[in-house]
């Protein structure tokens, strides 16, 4: 007699083979505690934590191995703002738009930045080396406007000062 795989049984082999080992011993892990839908959201940040972002293939995967409808964990990831679902450039370049740095000029250096990469605040540049973004208050109102790139922080920064920052961090970025 010949033996046949479900239906079911072909999506999860499928969706075991999108993860590393890591990965799938902790989806397991969680699978094997009290309520373990719930560590929906540990989930998604390991799976994002390795990959970098959570593409809608690692989605549907974690959404069969949890057995958690696709929806719910899509609503999830994209409800959460410290989750990605799109790649990420290598540097993240953060533009402080926090009352202080607008007013000490941080539109003007977003637009040089946007200018000199050729993409708008929330995108990444099509080698994938910079992703633009804008982000509230960094805590240095005094140092107005901040940029933070990568880890660094940046203050006092004017349009004038971006190609020469892009240049540093172009170089960090290769």
């Amino acid at each position: 007699m010949i033996s046949k795989i479900s239906p079911k049984d072909e999506v999860l082999a499928k969706a075991r083979k999108r993860f590393d080992k890591d990965i799938l011993d902790y989806i397991n892990e969680c699978m094997q505690k009290d309520h373990p839908k719930s560590f929906l959201i540990a989930v998604l940040h390991r799976v994002q934590e390795k990959y970098g972002y959570l593409s809608k293939d690692n989605l549907q995967a974690v959404a069969y191995l949890m057995d958690i409808p696709a929806a719910k964990v899509s609503g999830v990831a994209s409800f959460y703002h410290l989750f990605h679902l799109k790649p990420k450039g290598k540097v993240v370049i953060s533009i402080c738009m926090g009352t202080a740095c607008f007013v000490k000029g941080a539109e003007k250096v977003a637009k040089k930045f946007k200018e000199e990469l050729g993409i708008e605040l929330g995108q990444t540049t099509t080698d994938n080396q910079f992703t633009l973004t804008s982000t509230r208050c960094l805590g240095m109102c005094a140092m107005a406007p901040v940029v933070k790139i990568g880890e660094d922080i940046h203050a006092k920064v004017t349009s004038d000062a971006v190609p020469s920052l892009l240049e540093k961090y172009s170089k960090a970025a290769k």
